[in-house]
């Protein structure tokens, strides 16, 4: 067998299983709130910056309108988010929070810190977390660029 074809040698697989593991991580938190996790990610830009196009979310999200439109009619239907017509553009639909949504904010408070507390580990501290983000976003970069071309 090839070295290079052993499951223990392939990033993938570790981005991959980090991934899956830190998510399920957050599900009891999401069932109290009666979030999903790509619903939080929706919430967090929202709470950055109240009132943006679809398009600008998805852009921020990495992911394309197609897949967050249905993220956001769910959204809507419960509560947490409005989508309007913009006032300049009619093609464009903006996103703002609800008054649930704006409340979703305080009760999330501790998530960051509650998920953080559950994967630092000895190669991963707060300290460290800056340069694996660098490391990550140049990643996600780099593979963004490619999937364009």
């Amino acid at each position: 067998m090839h070295e290079q074809l052993k499951l223990e040698n392939q990033l993938c697989f570790r981005l991959y299983a980090a991934s899956r593991l830190v998510t399920q991580a957050y599900n009891p938190i999401f069932s109290e709130l009666g979030i999903t996790y790509p619903q939080y990610l929706v919430l967090l830009v929202l709470w950055e910056q109240d009132g943006q196009p679809v398009n600008d979310l998805a852009k921020r999200l990495h992911l394309e309108t197609n897949t967050v439109t249905p993220l956001l009619q769910r959204m809507e239907r419960e509560g947490l988010v409005s989508r309007r017509r913009g006032s300049k553009d009619a093609r464009q639909v903006i996103v703002s929070l609800t008054e649930a949504g704006r409340e979703m904010e305080a009760k999330a408070a501790d998530i960051p810190e509650t998920i953080g507390s559950r994967v630092v580990c000895d190669q991963f501290t707060p300290e460290s977390a800056p340069d694996l983000f660098v490391t990550l976003d140049g990643i996600i970069r780099n593979l963004e660029g490619q999937t364009r071309k």
